[in-house]
């Protein structure tokens, strides 16, 4: 499962407008790292980009093919499908095997046969995460991945991510919340921010929804 990701100098954009710049750093197998800063400083911005939903302004961003997996906002689900049907279609997408013990890992054993759109927000949440599980990828990209998590639901999610970096894999995620990852490291973008255009950007303030 190792595969290491290295950012150089990357410039990044939102709505047209540089949000952050000279970004680098290195994520290694069995690392994980977690993505801090204010609120619309570019965390939702960078991962996209580092995702491929969207190029960067400069700079260059190393890693093996197919190495990740992609959280976001969202939680990915079919709501006319069940939490097994949801599971199966993923792990056919990625090609990967059988996912009964993703099910034990993220407490979704008693809902197995319930349909995902009748799912609470936080059994959403918990299902969409255990996509990253059957997906095989070996890094991981979180965008604020214990929203609607209650605190049992935030240590299962810490302890599967423990186990994806004990096996070799790693972590990239944007979280105000604490999770006590040892391997965890923190990188302020705050330093990174871009600076302002010409024109101040007037025009074009998207506030915090991307964050």
């Amino acid at each position: 499962m190792n595969a290491h990701l290295t950012v150089t100098d990357l410039a990044i954009s939102r709505g047209g407008i540089p949000v952050l710049e000279g970004v680098s750093f290195t994520l290694s197998p069995g690392r994980a790292l977690v993505l801090r800063g204010p609120n619309g400083v570019g965390k939702t911005t960078l991962l996209r980009t580092l995702a491929g939903l969207q190029p960067p302004l400069a700079g260059t961003v190393s890693m093996p093919a197919d190495a990740i997996a992609y959280s976001g906002h969202a939680d990915g689900l079919k709501a006319t499908l069940s939490v097994t049907e949801n599971l199966s279609f993923w792990a056919a997408i990625y090609g990967t095997g059988g996912f009964a013990p993703v099910l034990e890992a993220m407490n979704l054993e008693a809902l197995r046969d319930r349909m995902a759109g009748s799912l609470s927000a936080g059994q959403k949440r918990r299902l969409g995460l255990a996509r990253l599980l059957v997906s095989g990828r070996p890094i991981w990209m979180l965008d604020e991945p214990t929203v609607s998590l209650d605190a049992a639901s935030v240590a299962l999610f810490a302890q599967a991510v423990r186990a994806h970096l004990g096996q070799g894999g790693s972590a990239l995620m944007a979280t105000h919340i604490e999770l006590g990852i040892a391997e965890a490291e923190v990188l302020d973008l705050a330093p990174f921010k871009a600076r302002p255009p010409v024109d101040g950007g007037r025009g074009h303030d998207f506030g915090e929804a991307f964050a």
